[in-house]
């Protein structure tokens, strides 16, 4: 039996990629990992619950918002710009990491992970959080609400919630233009 394929061209972490022929079914994780070999989405509950394997999509309108990878078609994105965990961190000419991004080193400071699984997840949907409050800061006052809404829907097995929130409510309050209503 021959499985039908279609080519697919994304943007991925700001590199253009493709076309590559890929079969129609093909979900996005498995793209990411088998044709790419960019590992560091996790392959959680496989039905787009866990949120392990959230990735960042770029809207052409500007405005970013989390996928998750395994139950999401490769194709569904073709001709998109999505971003994954191996985006974050800067790099130097050799590729290795100089700097990792504000949200990768606030769960760093926070000693936020245990076994780290849930990690890639968490930094992609706070960091479309981020990029939210840049355009749309929230008052001080609601930042702890905004925080615990960002997260609900992140399931985290070594039950690392109250680190990465601290984490988030502490990078959100402390970066300026994020919030309204007081001293940043």
């Amino acid at each position: 039996m021959t499985r039908s394929t279609q080519p697919l061209s994304l943007t991925i972490n700001g590199r253009r990629v493709g076309p590559v022929a890929v079969p129609d079914d093909l979900m996005l994780i498995e793209f990411l990992q088998e044709y790419m070999n960019l590992t560091g989405t996790r392959y959680g509950c496989g039905l787009g619950v866990c949120h392990a394997c959230i990735i960042i999509h770029d809207r052409d309108d500007g405005t970013s918002e989390k996928l998750p990878a395994c139950i999401t078609g490769a194709l569904s994105l073709n001709g998109q710009c999505i971003r994954t965990i191996e985006g974050h961190a800067t790099r130097d000419a050799a590729g290795n990491v100089t700097a990792l991004s504000h949200v990768q080193q606030a769960f760093l400071d926070h000693f936020s992970f245990q076994c780290s699984y849930c990690t890639p997840g968490l930094v992609n949907g706070v960091t479309v959080l981020i990029e939210r409050l840049q355009r749309h800061p929230v008052p001080r006052d609601q930042v702890e609400q905004v925080v615990l809404d960002s997260l609900d829907d992140h399931i985290c097995r070594c039950t690392g919630y109250v680190r990465y929130y601290e984490a988030v409510k502490q990078l959100i309050l402390q970066s300026p233009g994020l919030t309204t209503g007081g001293d940043a």
